[in-house]
């Protein structure tokens, strides 16, 4: 995955902690989501998760059941309400001195999706334990960030439910208040994803007052069709952050490529006439897989019409997740590569691509130099 900055260097014995400390994350990510439903539930990521932040030293974070709805998680509450085992928001938060920025990792973990009342079909549901492979993939890059020595401030915000059909679930024709506090009416219990994401990216906004927010998840299955079996689809508001995501992915080998950003377009697909909109799209054709970024996006943005500074990349590696019937361990590797710059890891660090400050920085000492 990673060559040395120079490559007539040997690796030292922080660079082989650090090689070693990737490849552990990587199989973490793709333990978690090849475990069956039956041994991998909410409340065992919740487990797992705490665990890791506690070995780590970290803000560990949790709402989970009825607290959900008490402190407006509409999101995630609506979607994992009928599960046997409750929803859970579950944020670690690593809180270096000297940080001067602040970045969010947030992931689906939809613990297994059966679509709720719009049910999946009988070959369409197998499978489903995978779709908590964005929050696997933010939690294993987060141990390993850590640990390499990451020097600003990181939060991995897991959005974890499960889509379960019983008396309690959500229907079609329900509206759910999201934690950014726009409404939703629900035409497609089977758009649960970006519900849940929804709650944590506005939470990544109001409560972490992130800079940077990345957002990953298997979300739809029109990402294969968009960007085939090998690339992840990647949604940005900021071209600089788009391009370091793709020259990451060809490093690390979790491949990204950019998807079309107009909201101006696309967000009208999502309607509503009794609510702020709805969470699936009137048309199926009309670029399905940046229109379910986008209503992501809706919640950690007021408006698309005005300029942000907040940096927002979606990632959607709903088929990179899983290669046959086995995990890949997806995401990892990209993100330590996409982030390496702000790490003590020289070899992460050399491997990482140049970030938009950075450039901003060179352009700067250019200018005086001139």
């Amino acid at each position: 995955m990673f060559h040395h900055p120079d490559d007539a260097t040997p690796l030292t014995k922080q660079d082989i902690n650090v090689l070693t400390s990737t490849a552990t994350s990587i199989r973490l990510a793709a333990d978690i989501v090849d475990r069956p439903r039956n041994e991998m539930t909410c409340d065992d990521l919740v487990k797992t998760a705490v665990k890791i932040g506690r070995d780590l030293g970290v803000d560990v974070t949790v709402v989970s059941g009825e607290q959900l709805k008490e402190q407006g998680f509409g999101g995630i509450y609506g979607v994992g309400k009928a599960a046997e085992t409750p929803p859970a928001l579950c944020v670690l938060s690593h809180k270096p001195e000297g940080a001067t920025k602040t970045i969010a990792w947030c992931g689906k973990g939809i613990m297994y999706d059966t679509g709720g009342f719009s049910i999946k079909t009988k070959t369409g549901m197998p499978g489903m334990k995978r779709d908590c492979g964005g929050a696997a993939g933010i939690l294993g890059a987060f141990k390993a960030a850590v640990e390499c020595g990451f020097t600003e401030n990181l939060h991995a915000v897991l959005c974890i439910a499960e889509n379960s059909v019983g008396p309690r679930a959500a229907v079609p024709d329900d509206i759910h208040i999201l934690y950014s506090g726009k409404s939703v009416e629900i035409n497609n219990t089977d758009a649960e994803g970006r519900l849940v994401l929804g709650d944590g990216v506005a939470y990544a906004r109001k409560d972490l007052n992130a800079d940077i927010v990345l957002d990953m998840c298997t979300l739809t299955g029109a990402q294969g069709i968009t960007t085939g079996m090998h690339h992840a689809a990647l949604l940005s508001n900021n071209a600089q952050w788009e391009s370091c995501a793709v020259s990451a992915g060809l490093s690390s080998g979790d491949m990204v490529f950019p998807i079309v950003f107009a909201p101006e377009l696309h967000f009208n697909e999502f309607k509503s006439s009794v609510a702020d909109m709805k969470n699936s799209v009137a048309c199926r054709s009309n670029a399905q897989s940046s229109c379910a970024g986008l209503f992501i996006g809706a919640h950690l943005f007021d408006d698309y019409s005005k300029p942000s500074p907040i940096v927002w990349l979606h990632i959607d590696m709903a088929y990179p997740v899983h290669v046959g019937e086995r995990a890949t361990g997806w995401g990892p590797a990209l993100l330590l590569t996409l982030f390496g710059r702000y790490s003590t890891s020289a070899l992460l660090s050399g491997n990482a691509p140049v970030l938009p400050a950075d450039q901003a920085s060179k352009r700067a000492k250019h200018d005086e130099m001139c």
